[in-house]
């Protein structure tokens, strides 16, 4: 571990280090030399490209110019129409964050204003984009990294001291295993562990959001592979949904005080989803597995990381995040094991096609030996119609609707399916392929999209240049927040309307409320667009049921449906099975094997099955509990 700091030493002239330390896998270097800290940039680059590793250098904080001389010099410095809206100063990092509505204008050209406040102050200057949709809850989840800086500093050298601790990339002797704990032929409870000789690295740990209780709702975590939970070196999250995302608090409310690597983007909308997921089992008088404090610590705990960042997270593992294509920071997660020993892909959930929010997903690697691909709609008969016309459709059944005086009620996960649709809805009404009703948002709606406009650059390019050239469709006067059981009244009472609501399986939240509402008036349409999990009570109306229970903690109500059910294909956020053909087929390099999971257990095994046939590439599906041995 010292030698590396101590190699990078030497290459820099004597005494200009006041301190060396660790942030994870990166170096940060100090010093009290301001004549070097302004004009040591050629010499740092040259460090790295021996060493390898990104390496920061940072003032000592005896440099530091005050805070209130530091704030004016930055509103003297940048151009009003940048609209700064905070400064927050890290102290121990000898780090100031500006938070404006155009980070680039903060920047200037070839970062010409951020040198000249570094010259002039000593705080290295880090940007963020403020959301264009007010959230209190993003400032919240913001301020949390900087509640404690002095801990934030001490946990990231600390990770960086074991990363380092036990670092020889020449040694080749190991083994690599993987075992299934959650998504072995299932939809749902998403958890896989990586193993080898040196490292445990779990990948997602969510939880099954179509079962109420019962073992099946959880990972199995009481494994003898992992046995304590501190001898897990690190977490690594594809994306936010909770089916991954859920129960990541509840490891640090039982010890757990490692990493989770993730985007930025889903840093904040896993914290924010968490804490609805508190906030419902309060509403329902239950206890919540974990509290707000355990979602704080899964947020002071996360390393994010930016798509195409390549990372060190154990002394023999790397991982690089490519673009999922399912949501708003989704993650395909690149793992070198071994210096190249052996190179595994885990797609998480992933979107091969071009959708209005999103890129697809990245199937070029530099290397790859074994992949992860989800299955969720695997089978034969899944295969997605053009998006242009599933939009016909959907336009055809709004205006039909609206004809009738009914009201339209679209049960969406709040995370990247109600995002999606808003840009349809948006771009219909815009160009008259809709009439202009209310668009009402609730449940977390409000808040995940304001999330969205805070990182345009993991958007799709359609989207992302529009919110560059102040044209963001996401602050459309067609959308109308609904924040309170007075508002969701007039809703219920008023004209046509569309009302977009959490759940998108009807299990609890806004939507439910709504759907008992509209439900056995005939006029009224429901569009399930997203997946139905089974036993769900979205499940059950999507397969025909007209008569239908809600769930005793939502009332117990027996409901009539009456209202016109349609279930639509072709709105999802997953692959179907021709892109998910598609990116194994069109994957450079080809893998050696591929294994699915996240599927029903027929449409894994159709899969797998087609895979091998066409492609004659190795498949496997496990099982919960199975291991896999990749070397």
């Amino acid at each position: 571990m010292s030698e590396i700091l101590k190699a990078i030493k030497e290459e820099l002239p004597k005494g200009v280090v006041s301190e060396a330390i660790f942030e994870g896998a990166n170096i940060v270097l100090y010093t009290t030399d301001k004549e070097f800290f302004r004009n040591s940039d050629d010499k740092i680059r040259d460090v790295v490209k021996k060493v390898k590793k990104r390496i920061e250098l940072r003032a000592d904080s005896s440099m530091l110019a005050p805070q209130e001389e530091t704030e004016k010099t930055i509103r003297e410095l940048v151009p009003t129409e940048a609209e700064i809206e905070s400064i927050i100063f890290d102290i121990p990092r000898s780090t100031a964050i500006v938070e404006a509505k155009r980070p680039g204008i903060v920047i200037g050209k070839s970062g010409s204003i951020l040198k000249e406040i570094k010259n002039s102050t000593m705080w290295t200057i880090q940007t963020q984009r403020s959301p264009a949709i007010h959230s209190k809850i993003t400032e919240k989840i913001r301020d949390v990294l900087y509640a404690n800086n002095s801990y934030r500093k001490k946990f990231l050298n600390e990770i960086g001291k074991k990363i380092y601790e036990n670092w020889n990339p020449e040694k080749m002797d190991m083994w690599v295993r993987l075992t299934y704990l959650g998504s072995g032929r299932q939809v749902g409870r998403s958890c896989l562990l990586l193993q080898t000789p040196k490292s445990k690295i779990v990948f997602d740990c969510g939880i099954n959001p179509g079962i109420i209780d019962g073992p099946e709702k959880f990972p199995y975590l009481d494994v003898s592979e992992i046995g304590d939970l501190s001898s897990i070196d690190a977490i690594v999250l594809s994306h936010a949904h909770l089916d991954h995302s859920g129960l990541i608090p509840y490891l640090y409310k039982m010890g757990y005080k490692g990493p989770t690597y993730m985007t930025p983007p889903t840093r904040d909308i896993a914290a924010l989803l968490a804490l609805d997921m508190v906030s419902v089992h309060y509403k329902k008088a239950e206890v919540p597995i974990y509290r707000a404090d355990d979602v704080k610590e899964m947020v002071r705990h996360s390393i994010c990381l930016n798509f195409g960042e390549v990372f060190d997270i154990t002394p023999d593992i790397r991982i690089t995040f490519y673009n999922a294509g399912h949501v708003l920071g989704s993650a395909v997660t690149h793992v070198n094991i071994g210096n190249g020993l052996h190179n595994f892909v885990y797609t998480g959930d992933s979107n091969y096609r071009k959708t209005r929010l999103l890129d697809p997903a990245v199937n070029f690697y530099p290397r790859v030996e074994s992949i992860m691909v989800e299955s969720t709609y695997g089978s034969k008969d899944q295969i997605q119609p053009p998006l242009s016309e599933v939009e016909e459709i959907f336009c055809n059944l709004v205006n039909d609707t609206v004809k009738r005086g009914g009201k339209i009620l679209l049960p969406e996960l709040g995370l990247g399916h109600a995002q999606e649709t808003l840009l349809r809805v948006e771009d219909a009404m815009r160009t008259g392929k809709l009439p202009e009703i209310p668009v009402y948002l609730d449940g977390m709606l409000w808040d995940i999209t304001a999330i969205h406009t805070a990182y345009p650059e993991f958007l799709g390019s359609n989207v992302r240049n529009k919110i560059f050239n102040d044209e963001n469709p996401f602050v459309s006067p067609y959308f109308k927040k609904v924040g309170s059981p007075t508002e969701r009244k007039e809703v219920v009472e008023g004209g046509p309307c569309i009302v977009i609501a959490t759940s998108g399986m009807l299990a609890g939240g806004a939507s439910v409320e709504y759907f008992k509402e509209f439900a056995e008036n005939e006029n009224n349409l429901i569009i399930f667009g997203c997946y139905q999990a089974p036993g769900s009570l979205g499940r059950q109306i999507s397969e025909g049921n007209k008569v239908v229970k809600i769930d005793e903690n939502f009332g117990g109500e027996t409901i009539n449906v009456n209202m016109q059910v349609e279930t639509m294909s072709g709105l999802s956020a997953h692959s179907g099975r021709g892109e998910l053909m598609q990116f194994i087929g069109r994957m450079n390099p080809k893998p050696k094997k591929v294994i699915i999971s996240h599927g029903e257990q027929s449409r894994c095994l159709d899969f797998a099955s087609s895979v091998y046939r066409q492609y004659g590439i190795e498949t496997v599906v496990p099982r919960n509990l199975e291991t896999i041995r990749l070397k």
